[in-house]
Parts: C-alpha cells; sequence; structure tokens
C-alpha cells in the first residue's frame, strides 16, 4: 500500500503562508501533500480537470483554501467524489465571513467540510482522521498526538499555578 496523499488546492499563491501550517502537519503524519494554486474563476477549466483526474492521480482528501467568494472547494467537489475540506481564509475587509459563509453553504449533494477561517491546521488534521480509517498507523499517531497536545495543557497549567503561588 502507498502512502496516503492529499492535495492542497489554494485560489491564490497569497494564500500560502495560511497553508504552511497544514502542510506540516500532513508531512508529520507522512501523509504526501500535493500542493497546487488553481483558481476556481480564473482557470475553471483546470480546476475542473484537477478534480476530475485526482483520484486516478492517487489523491484521497482535496483541501481547497480560498478567500473571498471562495468557491474553489465547491466546484471541487462538484467534479469529484472525493472528500473536500475547505479553508476560508481571511483575504478582505469582511474579515474571512465572506469565505466562510461562501463554503458553508453549499447546495445539497456537494458538500465541502469547513474548518475554521485561517484554520489550515485543522484542516489537516481532519484530512489524517479521515485517512485513518483506512490507514491504521495514523491512528496510532493521532492517539499519541492528542496525548502530547494534553501533556502539554498541563505543563501550562503547572507553571501558571506556580505564578500564581509567587504574587
Amino acid at each position: 500500500m502507498s502512502n496516503p496523499k492529499v492535495a492542497i488546492v489554494m485560489g491564490s499563491d497569497s494564500d500560502f503562508d495560511k497553508l504552511k501550517g497544514c502542510i506540516g502537519v500532513l508531512k508529520k503524519f507522512g501523509v504526501e501533500a500535493d500542493v497546487n494554486v488553481i483558481s476556481a474563476h480564473r482557470t475553471p477549466e483546470a480546476a475542473e480537470k484537477f478534480a476530475k483526474s485526482a483520484e486516478e492521480n492517487g489523491i484521497e482528501i482535496i483541501i481547497a483554501a480560498a478567500g473571498k467568494a471562495a468557491h474553489l472547494g465547491g466546484v471541487l467537489a462538484a467534479f469529484t467524489t472525493l472528500p473536500v475540506i475547505g479553508v476560508p481564509i481571511k483575504s478582505s475587509t469582511m474579515d474571512g465571513m465572506d469565505s466562510l459563509l461562501s463554503m458553508v453553504q453549499m447546495p445539497k449533494g456537494i458538500p465541502v467540510a469547513t474548518v475554521a477561517i485561517d484554520g489550515g491546521d485543522n484542516a489537516g488534521i481532519l484530512a489524517v482522521q479521515m485517512l485513518s480509517l483506512k490507514y491504521e498507523h495514523l491512528k496510532e499517531q493521532l492517539k499519541t498526538f492528542k496525548a502530547d497536545m494534553a501533556r502539554e495543557v498541563e505543563e501550562k497549567n503547572q507553571k501558571i499555578k506556580e505564578i500564581v503561588k509567587s504574587l
């Protein structure tokens, strides 16, 4: 069995900084990230071609990041049966709410699972959780990941308690 593969598609290269965490999460779990810039509006034929060929190219999940009208995830979802995770990008005067609402208001039959505005890290984690249904080793890595997060919170709690004592 080959390594799991997730596509990250951004509507503009200006979205890249918001997706570095997502790429890092996927790499941390050993998931290949196929990163692309494709615009739903400026290159709609490329978006269609990408979505239609994604599965035959070994992609199992698509993460689509876009700002403003944020139609990218929906356009990709229209042309594939693969799960699509949307990442609304804060890129306008509406603080990303326009992007968020565009993604979560998809018509019946064309779902786009959506994370928080600029929530690339969570998109990566959600993709790994989905992949763990097929790749057993990811389940164990996710358990360790969550245990590490809990340990970090416990350590921060102890530090705060020590600071409070010294006041």
